[in-house]
């Protein structure tokens, strides 16, 4: 993976500060893989675009990823704080089989494939007032074939599926996509409470490149009061003379 340079992570920031959480990450996506177009992008599954987003972090901001956690027990509350290994969340990538996600079941045998970013933005609405209408709509959109009872089933019975096939789908996803979904369960070291958290790792990346582009952004401002040197001058510093020219801005 080639590493995106300040003007252009810079870019990435600005344009995603008018953007929601799916349009930030597809950002993300695209400066993990520039040389993929949109279609692309949106057609991986959500576990293989975590990996390359897991992979983008560690390419700009290292390996390890600090967490801070509260309590989930109200009497205690306590902040927890750990670190994570990018490297290895990030290995975690879809392995579905070559004939699809087969699932037979009550008289149904469907044939899915495995959902791609694309589907889980278009049912995200749904998901977030009705789990069940989402699913319903997940398996109709990944479903490739089925036959019920011996027989082909039709396109309205695909909108219809049983709730039964559609959590053996769901099984199905899990285990074919392990690393769509990290979650995480934390003991707590004051009272011993399980505390299970979801790491979104699109959420966190955007978060570490929305603070690094305020202090990159401070640092234009500081040397170019100072030095009278346009931004482009400034970003093509290395980090580290960058920050050796601060260091003598501040003894003047």
């Amino acid at each position: 993976m080639a590493v995106t340079g300040p003007a252009e992570l810079l870019a990435t920031w600005e344009a995603g500060l008018a953007l929601q959480d799916g349009g930030r990450a597809l950002l993300l996506h695209r400066a993990a893989r520039p040389e993929a177009g949109t279609d692309a992008l949106l057609s991986v599954p959500a576990g293989e675009r975590a990996a390359d987003l897991f992979a983008l972090r560690r390419a700009l901001f290292g390996e390890r990823m600090q967490v801070k956690l509260a309590c989930a027990d109200p009497e205690c509350g306590a902040a927890m704080e750990f670190e994570l290994a990018a490297a290895e969340l990030g290995a975690v990538r879809p392995r579905p089989p070559e004939d699809g996600l087969r699932v037979d079941e009550g008289g149904w045998s469907v044939v899915f494939r495995l959902p791609a970013v694309a589907d889980l933005t278009a049912v995200s609405a749904a998901a977030a007032h009705d789990p069940a209408e989402a699913r319903r709509l997940l398996g109709a959109r990944c479903a490739v074939s089925a036959r019920r009872d011996g027989r082909t089933a039709g396109p309205e019975e695909l909108e219809r599926l049983p709730e039964a096939v559609l959590k053996r789908f769901a099984e199905a996803v899990e285990e074919a996509d392990p690393g769509a979904e990290v979650t995480l369960n934390i003991a707590c070291p004051e009272c011993g409470t399980t505390t299970p958290a979801e790491l979104d790792i699109a959420a966190y990346l955007w978060t570490e490149l929305d603070a690094w582009a305020r202090d990159v952004l401070l640092d234009v401002h500081l040397l170019a009061s100072a030095y009278g040197w346009s931004e482009p001058e400034i970003l093509a510093l290395s980090p580290l003379r960058r920050r050796y020219y601060l260091e003598l801005c501040a003894d003047v």
